[in-house]
């Protein structure tokens, strides 16, 4: 048997470890103690060890809460003390040395359990402004279910302010006494202002979509409510959308990236407006106003609504190439079809692959189809 199988403290933490502590963020400094108790009882007393037991709490301070590192830091001191005879430190000689590495062991665990209430208090705080966005979020969006009227959706939404979870991106479909409309914008700008402009085109949305006939009438009173909020040279682009007679797409075009209509044999049409117009709050601009378009909708197809935030996410390995969504959308619905929720996840999931984790700027993700 090896001393260090003998060593009382070794085995003391080793019982603290799997019987009192569990696993909760304590195992990293306590294997770390254990460690080093076990090497410094192997050494000769000339060669000891046990100041570099410091490193303990200051690990606890990364993995586990204060109180716990206030323990950890607390049982290296219990640990210092009873390897201090084996160590020879308490003579006259190492008495004063031993006694500054003591204070100085008790100040750092000290120091390291403030880090871990500070990186608690941290945590605490960002999860309460997380939870009071989502909330925010759930107000502004309304976040609609997997189906409306008879059409089936999923959505994937993405804000770039991370803490805030709510940015410039916006949708919405609702089922009106004209047929399931939908919308989707871009805001130019993120935080605040970029919400506030949002809110306000949804707001106008969802009250002219059920008292307008015209899809052009419901885009022009959104227009005009941006207009009012939005600062000079500022503007949203903006896709509206009617599924109103059967096989049919009708849409109106306010300056938004194309939309994408994928087949069930996975081949994909860009829904480029024959008219393209200027964004919302930009229509003054512009002489005359937009015009409607329609374009084929079958049973089997899915619409692919989208973002800038998209289909301009960097790559992570190059930093310059953009996400080729109209290349690989068409794979990645047909895979998953006809369960949309699947589809937007793999092109989600491929997104992120692409960016390596991380979107620069608000993403939206919605997908269309028929029930």
């Amino acid at each position: 048997m090896t001393k260090s199988r003998r060593n009382p403290v070794v085995r003391v933490l080793r019982v603290l470890e799997t019987q009192v502590l569990g696993r909760r963020g304590m195992t990293l400094p306590l294997v770390a103690m254990a460690f080093i108790c076990s090497l410094d009882v192997m050494l000769s007393r000339d060669r000891y060890i046990t100041p570099v037991l410091v490193v303990a709490p200051a690990l606890a301070a990364l993995t586990t809460t204060w109180r716990r590192t206030l323990v950890v830091g607390a049982i290296g001191l219990l640990a210092r003390l009873a390897l201090a005879p084996h160590d020879g430190v308490l003579g006259a000689a190492g008495r004063p040395l031993f006694a500054g590495q003591m204070i100085g062991y008790v100040l750092v665990s000290l120091f390291s359990a403030y880090i871990s209430w500070r990186a608690e208090t941290g945590r605490r705080a960002f999860a309460v402004v997380t939870s009071v966005a989502e909330a925010a979020q759930l107000a502004l969006l309304r976040p609609p279910g997997p189906q409306v009227g008879d059409i089936r959706l999923a959505i994937r939404y993405v804000s770039a302010q991370h803490a805030a979870q709510i940015g410039g991106d916006l949708y919405a479909v609702l089922d009106t006494p004209y047929g399931v409309r939908a919308l989707v914008a871009d805001v130019r700008g993120k935080g605040l202002d970029a919400v506030h402009t949002a809110g306000v085109a949804l707001g106008a949305f969802r009250e002219a979509a059920y008292d307008e006939e015209l899809l052009t009438r419901v885009a022009e009173r959104v227009d005009a409510s941006v207009t009012r909020h939005l600062d000079e040279g500022e503007f949203a682009t903006a896709l509206f959308l009617e599924f109103r007679e059967p096989g049919t797409l009708e849409l109106l075009h306010y300056g938004h990236v194309a939309a994408l209509r994928v087949g069930a044999d996975g081949k994909v049409a860009v829904l480029d407006p024959p008219d393209p117009w200027l964004p919302l709050g930009l229509s003054s601009y512009a002489e005359g106003a937009p015009k409607t378009w329609t374009e084929s909708f079958g049973p089997d197809d899915v619409l692919v609504l989208h973002t800038d935030g998209v289909i301009e996410a960097r790559g992570a390995v190059d930093g310059s190439s953009f996400y080729p969504l109209l290349e690989r959308v068409g794979s990645l619905v047909a895979d998953s079809a006809p369960d949309l929720e699947a589809a937007v996840g793999q092109i989600y999931a491929d997104l992120l692959l692409h960016t390596g984790g991380t979107l620069c700027d608000d993403a939206l993700l919605l997908l269309l189809a028929h029930s």
